[in-house]
């Protein structure tokens, strides 16, 4: 079996209907991690096991199909997203070898209870993240260090009013970064918590602030 390249967002389509396992590997030219990943995948190609499930692999260029890639929430690559009629059953983001095999022996054996044990050990861990404090912010580095602007200007607001919270760095932890996405259904990041609720991004709280409703949101 080799891996078949998706040129088009008609191929990719076609590609991952099928009831088989279909494994997209979103890569880039230009990345090193990325063609690691491809070679990983090309030698799981040859498993027995692999090949007589009717699993297929596929290469996605990122950035050729950038609209595929955001439909997926791919902000970074390499990223291997696990397919079934259509519908996204698992990912792995970052060249993380031991998973990527794992994940795929596993789906091309039709294991799901593999895949709702760890998802729903994943939505306990999120859930115990978001509530470890009454207000939670998940960013880009730490409030003593933020690694990106959006951090850094969320953390100046809620170091002005006073208000005790906690951080989580989700750069530390690929699973909590993707996961809290599908979760919370929000994007981007950071993302502010209050209480296990997710109250919004650095736009919606600014917005709070500009109408003196910030205070009373944290403090709830």
């Amino acid at each position: 079996m080799s891996i078949t390249n998706l040129g088009t967002i008609e191929n990719f389509n076609n590609f991952i209907r099928s009831p088989n396992l279909s494994v997209v590997h979103f890569s880039a030219e230009w990345a090193d991690q990325c063609k690691q990943v491809t070679e990983v995948l090309n030698e799981l190609s040859k498993l027995p096991d692999v090949q007589s499930s009717g699993s297929k692999i596929g290469l996605c260029n990122a950035e050729s199909l950038s609209e595929i890639s955001l439909q997926y929430k791919v902000d970074s690559v390499p990223t291997v997203i696990f397919f079934r009629n259509g519908s996204q059953v698992d990912r792995v983001d970052g060249a993380d070898a031991a998973r990527i095999s794992s994940k795929v022996k596993a789906h091309s054996l039709n294991k799901a209870v593999y895949v709702e044990v760890n998802s729903e050990k994943l939505e306990d861990r999120l859930k115990a993240l978001i509530n470890k404090h009454n207000v939670m912010v998940f960013m880009k580095g730490t409030r003593d260090t933020p690694k990106c602007g959006f951090s850094r200007t969320l953390i100046q607001i809620l170091n002005g009013t006073g208000v005790q919270y906690d951080t989580f760095d989700i750069l530390t932890d690929e699973e909590v970064r993707q996961g809290l996405k599908e979760y919370s259904d929000w994007p981007t990041y950071p993302q502010l918590y209050v209480k296990g609720e997710l109250v919004g991004g650095l736009d919606i709280i600014k917005e709070l602030q500009a109408s003196g409703e910030l205070d009373p949101t944290l403090n709830a």
